[in-house]
Parts: structure tokens; C-alpha cells; sequence
């Protein structure tokens, strides 16, 4: 999955704490993607066109930040779900979702609006943007 984006180094830290991921591994042979790229004789004003982070575990998908010379205009055509309360309903949900949605807030996530539990088809849910902007859901 990509994301185009202003600070593709900040914006796969966001996501990291978000999901649990961690950032991808610099090339064998390196301790840092600092020196990789020192190495391949990358223009320091160049090192931060691009990041990436994965599962530890492998599970999910793997997201890739590339610098792009635009600002995000409209909304998404695709977000993500944060999966925050698997298996919870009712106060116990939204209580899980609006915890999940202050600590989001807290590493730089915007909080845009709770749209309340209407069975059978929603069962709570909270929009919210990413640093730069993009929407996701905390579900």
C-alpha cells in the first residue's frame, strides 16, 4: 500500500506507532539506511523521498511513503480501518475507540468526527486524518 506524502520519515513513524509496525530493515551490509544511502552516494536533500514499514510478524500489509511535489486536495478514494475494538459492541466499544482516538491525537492524528453504533449496519466508528491528512477509521 502506498501513500504519497510531504515527509514520507515522519508520516511511516505515525504509522508505526499506529499499527505496531516497524520500519523496513536497511539493505544487508548496513546498520542504518543513513549510511546505506551515504553509501550509494544518495544527495542528502534527497534521503527522505522515501519509507517503508511492515508487520513484525509479516501479517498485513506493507506501507510505502513516497515524496510527492503536491499537497493531498480532496478526500481519500481508499482509507484504512484501524482495527481498535475487535469484538467489543455498545459503551465498551466506543469507550476502546474514543481511548484509541486520544492517543492517535497525541502522536500528531487529527480527530474528525464519531459516527455512532447503528445496528445492524455500523457498530460505531471514528474518522480521523493522518498528519498530512489522509482519512482513516478507527473501527
Amino acid at each position: 500500500m502506498t501513500f504519497d506524502c510531504a515527509d514520507p520519515g515522519a508520516l511511516s513513524r505515525f504509522w508505526c506507532e499506529v499499527l505496531g509496525y516497524q520500519l523496513d530493515a536497511p539493505p544487508s551490509g548496513f546498520d542504518s539506511w543513513e549510511a546505506a544511502l551515504e553509501a550509494f552516494g544518495v544527495p542528502e536533500e534527497r534521503r527522505n523521498d522515501a519509507s517503508a514499514c511492515s508487520s513484525p510478524s509479516g501479517e498485513g500489509p506493507r506501507l510505502f511513503f513516497q515524496k510527492v511535489p503536491e499537497e493531498k486536495v480532496a478526500k481519500n478514494r481508499v482509507h484504512l480501518d484501524v482495527r481498535a475494538a475487535p469484538g467489543l459492541e455498545g459503551d465498551e466499544r466506543m469507550a476502546a475507540l474514543e481511548s484509541e482516538c486520544e492517543r492517535l491525537v497525541g502522536l500528531g492524528a487529527t480527530r474528525v468526527r464519531r459516527a455512532e453504533p447503528a445496528p445492524p449496519m455500523s457498530h460505531g466508528f471514528i474518522v480521523m486524518q493522518d498528519p498530512e491528512g489522509n482519512e482513516f477509521c478507527l473501527d
